[in-house]
């Protein structure tokens, strides 16, 4: 308890000092926002800005001229929120502060910088997002917020929601949809806007997120796993759902809202494509994929669903056990809930937006048939037993209980600790 206390302590004077830095950089900015300087020299070489316009001597007047961010500085601007699609296949995820190329948020923030539609900063553009989906992971309904150009004479960020004067908040305004959706690559689409008021953040004024989990149904029985899903409903420390982000989250309680398990169509096939519907008011990390692999476990008859109440009970279960994730690409985030929000877009853009998912639609369909008719053809191949072959299938593995299996490294067992001091 000694090394608890002495972490204890120098968490405590970080704390405190981060305080500080923040007063002190909310000071700065002040004092910067209300500087009015229309002069500054460029050392050097005698350059001098002038209305965001760089003038002198050297190459950097006309490429800043070039760039027009003079006329961009002083243009008016509007505080929006987007609605955004994307298949999350060959991104790193949506956010790209990882470093890795190419993310989906990196791809918007290109096409919003070609269409001039941004200057500054993601802090100066108060920028916010509603989740955070791992690579892989798609989404149609992800919800950014963030200023934009706009045509109106005079800045808004006093906007009132869509639904209250929806036909003077987009009057003559800039079809945000349609310029972007027309630089976007063909797997990110801009689904609607809506004009928001400041104070508004995508991930903090969200209500609720629904997420949906896409599976075969072959041998599961699915009505153990929707007894045990059912164990979810309500608040609860989801520490053994989640892989731990000690550094960002120090409060695992969770609030889920429903839970079902549907089939996708109604069709009467064998193998019926289901869906895992899953509302939350928010989702820890991987929360979702760590709750469709223990409900996969149970439908393969390999776990009780009562292992769900046990891993929710963190004094009897403290500690994660070890276990695989469930697969990211079936995951999607459906839709982010916000009070008031309403989405608009013109109708011809609604149109080519439709029109474009059809094409995407068809374009997938035809790749699935070409590897299904490889399938049908493969049964023209004949075995020949007579062949060597050094192949030998492995024997599947002994299922391990999930409270038998080694659990989460030490290391965030002090952060358990933490949670409680």
């Amino acid at each position: 308890m000694d090394l608890v206390a002495t972490l204890q302590s120098e968490l405590e004077t970080l704390r405190s000092r981060m305080k500080e830095l923040e007063s002190e950089n909310a000071k700065l900015s002040a004092q910067l926002s209300n500087c009015s300087c229309q002069e500054t020299k460029e050392k050097g070489n005698g350059s001098v800005l002038k209305n965001g316009v760089l003038e002198g001597h050297g190459k950097k007047k006309n490429k800043l001229r070039d760039l027009g961010y003079g006329a961009m500085m002083h243009h008016s601007k509007r505080y929006v929120a987007l609605k955004v699609m994307y298949f999350g296949l060959r991104f790193y995820g949506f956010a790209s502060e990882a470093q890795m190329d190419p993310t989906v948020e990196g791809e918007i923030f290109k096409a919003l910088e070609r269409t001039r539609l941004i200057f500054g900063d993601k802090k100066e553009l108060q920028y916010s997002r509603c989740g955070r989906t791992d690579k892989g992971v798609s989404s149609v309904g992800q919800v950014i917020a963030l200023f934009l150009r706009s045509n109106h004479r005079e800045s808004r960020g006093d906007n009132k929601y869509p639904g209250e004067n929806s036909i003077e908040e987009s009057c003559g305004e800039i079809d945000y949809v349609r310029v972007l959706n027309q630089v976007l690559p063909n797997d990110i689409r801009i689904m609607g806007w809506s004009p928001i008021p400041v104070g508004f953040s995508a991930r903090f004024s969200c209500l609720s997120r629904v997420y949906k989990y896409f599976f075969w149904q072959g041998n599961l029985n699915i009505t153990a796993m929707q007894t045990a899903a059912e164990k979810f409903l309500g608040e609860y420390d989801f520490r053994n759902f989640c892989k731990m982000d000690a550094d960002n989250v120090h409060n695992y309680q969770r609030h889920i809202i429903s839970f079902e398990i549907l089939p996708f169509n109604e069709s009467d096939k064998a193998d019926q494509l289901m869906i895992m519907k899953i509302k939350g008011s928010a989702f820890l990390w991987h929360q979702v994929r760590c709750m469709v692999a223990v409900l996969f476990l149970i439908g393969q008859g390999l776990e009780s669903p009562n292992v769900i109440d046990l891993l929710l009970d963190i004094e009897r279960t403290p500690r994660k056990p070890q276990f695989p994730m469930a697969p990211e690409i079936p995951l999607v985030l459906q839709s982010c809930e916000f009070e008031g929000l309403k989405f608009i877009c013109s109708s011809d853009t609604k149109q080519a937006l439709n029109e474009h998912l059809e094409r995407e639609c068809r374009s997938y369909k035809l790749q699935s048939a070409i590897f299904h008719e490889a399938l049908l053809n493969s049964s023209c191949i004949e075995i020949d037993n007579n062949i060597s072959s050094n192949y030998t299938k492995k024997k599947g593995a002994s299922h391990i209980p999930l409270l038998s299996r080694p659990t989460e490294r030490k290391f965030f067992w002090i952060f358990y600790l933490f949670s409680f001091i």
